[in-house]
């Protein structure tokens, strides 16, 4: 029996079906990595319509060769060849499938439909495996999927090249996804595979039949009716995914030695390997800029985020050379500026790239949100801040000239996107009016704004070299034309060389003391009290549980100076209460005493090893309860995550001894 799995799909009535199904399908096609961790991603080498009948070419129009960037002429001709391509492959496979002619074998639906629905679209695409720690990547595999919208289904058709170059179908792996509309609202999903007592798992392309018929069939149900437009380009959408699978395996490799000696108290594995893939696409970036415009000599950078200098040590490890800021804040010299987590510059990036030179080009990655005076501030509800921020950056850079496209990279962050500005969309002769269009759009964004008096801080804009774009100062008022000349906005705060911590984490222990007991025993104290059965030993014990009262009036049991002093940090009173979550619990604006015989046990098993040495940790900190409260401590000492005196004390330079021996 071919049949690997099915699933019912219900429209529910949002018409979904049959778009939502293709969609799915091209979520599997492009992103095959969503679904099969084990791959990174898929290259979509080439694509159009091929005749159902004998000969003919694929349709030149509807063909095109994925491999980012913008090459103009240069895309057509790729197009045009992968149309060749694929049409000369469809000729050398249709006639190799077990039944003969192209006709499929039982139990796929056959393809063709009345009229030009004899017409098919074929998909070539290369499937890339993910590297492997410590061994040898897998081969790439490809294969060519085969959409009929008449039918609503799609054969892939695995290919093995043989000695003389020409392409074999793997005739074991073929399977085939089916949509069949059964009635009203109610549609089919399923899987099939003409020889199943063939197939051939490698693990990575091509996992289990079991795989097929449950992970992949019920992800594909979910996309296709839960498929939403993203707001995102796609993931590496600029440029070529084999490549960057090829070159980010290498940098990991090379670099993963950073990961053991990680300086700083944030988890290495995180932030090496984000730097890693930020360099990778840089790297593959400007490796396609240099063949777009004949280059031989590697762009130079300048980072202008603030970040920790891992990615700026790779990519002068890989031959990309750096220029280290200076007293100036325009870099005429430099081909490209990066803005990797840049903060409060993110929004000024495009305009010290256009201000430079004009073959300055930039590269920011959007992290926190800043206008050009400050926190930037939302204009917009039906958009999210994050899509809302992307898009006034991107605004910046237009109003800058450039050709700004968006691109999402493939990082552990849910802020991944980049901004890149590469090409101009003026002539160099227009320098001075787009410089007077950006001093002009500056001073309309502070218009909100304070502007200090205090000009020490801002960029200035002074002229470095002979190529460097022209102020229009002529025709700015006296005051736009003293901003454009001299500093850009007097009003920019750039962030305290020292972060004042505002979280009450900063606050002395012995006031925290004091404020924690005064309130416990506020609501211990509270009428009437709340009283729980506590078991210890056989023995029925009652526990006071305490009454629970309001934030409002716990602040009302506070003296003037206890409260003036809170109200200086973040979240005042209740972020010091919710600090010490050992002894409150903050609920719907109400305090009330923790009762840990309530607290719900960790989801997650542990070994056995791993459970004992964590309940070791735990006992780091003494019990509040076993000092302070009436009753004393709720639960046992075997079972409290707080010492019960110090001697039940662990030391947590024994616990790290301990894990570095293990």
């Amino acid at each position: 029996m071919g049949l690997l799995g099915a699933a019912a799909v219900r429209d529910g009535g949002a018409a979904a079906l049959p778009h939502g199904f293709w969609a799915a399908v091209r979520v599997w096609l492009e992103k095959p990595q969503v679904a099969n961790r084990r791959l990174c991603g898929a290259a979509i080498e080439a694509e159009g319509t091929v005749p159902l009948g004998e000969g003919g070419e694929a349709s030149p129009p509807l063909a095109a060769v994925r491999g980012g960037g913008s090459g103009g002429g240069r895309e057509v001709r790729a197009a045009a060849a992968g149309a060749a391509e694929l049409g000369r492959l469809w000729r050398e496979v249709r006639g190799q499938l077990p039944a003969g002619h192209g006709h499929l074998p039982p139990p796929l639906t056959a393809w063709g439909g009345p009229g030009r629905r004899s017409e098919l679209r074929a998909v070539l695409r290369t499937l890339l495996p993910r590297g492997r720690p410590g061994g040898p990547t897998a081969p790439p595999a490809k294969e060519l999927a085969v959409q009929d919208v008449y039918n609503g289904t799609v054969t892939f058709l695995p290919l093995e090249e043989n000695s003389e170059g020409k392409y074999q179908i793997k005739k074991c792996n073929i399977y085939q996804i089916q949509l069949t509309h059964v009635k009203d609202e109610e549609w089919s999903l399923s899987i099939v595979a003409p020889f199943p007592e063939d197939w051939f798992s490698d693990g990575i392309a091509y996992p289990k039949l079991a795989w097929l018929g449950n992970e992949l069939l019920s992800k594909l149900a979910k996309w296709s009716v839960e498929q939403k437009p993203s707001e995102f380009k796609s993931t590496l959408s600029l440029i070529s995914v084999a490549k960057y699978s090829k070159v980010y395996q290498n940098l990991k490799e090379k670099y993963k030695e950073m990961v053991k000696v990680w300086p700083e108290v944030t988890d290495p594995e995180k932030f090496v390997y984000e730097d890693v893939a930020i360099a990778t696409y840089l790297l593959i970036l400007w490796e396609e800029e240099r063949k777009e415009k004949g280059l031989t000599k590697k762009q130079s950078f300048v980072d202008l985020g603030c970040g920790n200098g891992l990615l700026v040590h790779i990519l002068n490890n890989e031959g990309e050379s750096t220029i280290m800021p200076g007293d100036s804040h325009l870099f005429p010299d430099t081909d490209w500026l990066i803005g990797n987590h840049s903060d409060e510059l993110t929004p000024w990036i495009p305009v010290i790239a256009a201000r430079s030179s004009y073959s300055c080009s930039y590269f920011v990655l959007p992290c926190c949100f800043f206008d050009f005076h400050g926190k930037y501030s939302r204009r917009q509800s039906k958009k999210t801040q994050y899509r809302e921020y992307l898009d006034f950056v991107a605004e910046v850079g237009s109003v800058c000239g450039f050709h700004v496209e968006e691109d999402c990279l493939r990082i552990p962050s849910t802020k991944r996107v980049s901004l890149i500005g590469k090409n101009r969309i003026y002539p160099p002769a227009e320098c001075a009016l787009i410089d007077q269009q950006i001093t002009q759009y500056i001073n309309n964004r502070q218009t909100c704004a304070v502007v200090m008096c205090d000009r020490r801080v801002g960029f200035n804009h002074k002229d470095h070299s002979d190529g460097l774009c022209k102020e229009a100062g002529s025709e700015l008022p006296e005051n736009e034309t003293e901003t454009a000349g001299t500093t850009w906005m007097p009003g920019f705060q750039p962030r305290e060389k020292v972060v004042q911590i505002r979280n009450c984490a900063s606050l002395p222990q012995d006031f925290v003391d004091d404020v924690v007991l005064h309130v416990a025993n506020l609501l211990l104290n509270a009428t009437p009290p709340k009283s729980c059965s506590n078991m210890h030993g056989g023995n029925t014990n009652i526990w006071n549980q305490g009454e629970s009262l309001s934030l409002k009036e716990v602040a009302e049991h506070l003296n003037k100076e206890t409260l003036k002093r809170l109200k200086s940090e973040y979240g005042g009173l209740q972020t010091l209460l919710k600090n010490n979550h050992q002894v409150f619990e903050v609920l719907n604006g109400r305090v009330h005493i923790r009762d840990w015989r309530k607290e719900k046990p960790s989801r997650k098993t542990k070994p056995e090893v791993k459970r004992h040495l964590s309940a070791e940790a735990f006992k780091t900190r003494l019990c509040w309860f076993f000092i302070h409260h009436p009753d004393g401590c709720s639960l046992p000492s075997e079972s409290c995550p707080y010492a019960h005196g110090t001697e039940d004390l662990r030391q947590s330079q024994v616990i790290k001894k301990k894990k570095h021996l293990q």
